[in-house]
């Protein structure tokens, strides 16, 4: 009868700790698949701001007295774009890219537009 008591006892103890790793397994795969979609989602949102940055550059190109603003939707996100004057032929391009929560910016120094656009710096910044 001791020995089982002592059998089932065992049992029980290695099955909890069985029912506790794979629980403990299964959020982790959960939090890093939950890591991996942020990250994807993350250069979607990058590539989005690109694009409407690439889109102000055009729209510069395209009529050199431009300033506004504009947006695109791709795929799952959008993005937005706003091209400022700084006089002369000094433009700035602010651009942010959307997708689910996760929102990525860049901005674009232009220093000449004639004859041919001359970009100065082109970054990615937080707010």
């Amino acid at each position: 009868m001791n020995r089982g008591y002592i059998t089932l006892m065992s049992v029980l103890v290695l099955g909890a700790i069985g029912v506790a790793i794979a629980t403990s397994l299964l959020l982790m795969g959960i939090d890093s698949s939950r890591a991996s979609f942020i990250e994807v989602q993350s250069g979607q949102a990058k590539g989005l701001a690109d694009a409407c940055a690439e889109e102000g550059l055009e729209q510069v190109r395209l009529a050199s007295g431009y300033t506004g603003t504009g947006g695109l939707t791709l795929g799952q996100g959008t993005c937005v774009y706003t091209v400022t004057s700084q006089g002369g032929q000094n433009r700035i391009i602010t651009a942010s890219g959307t997708v689910g929560t996760i929102i990525r910016k860049v901005k674009i120094i232009l220093t000449s537009i004639t004859p041919l656009l001359t970009i100065s710096s082109w970054q990615e910044v937080a707010e």
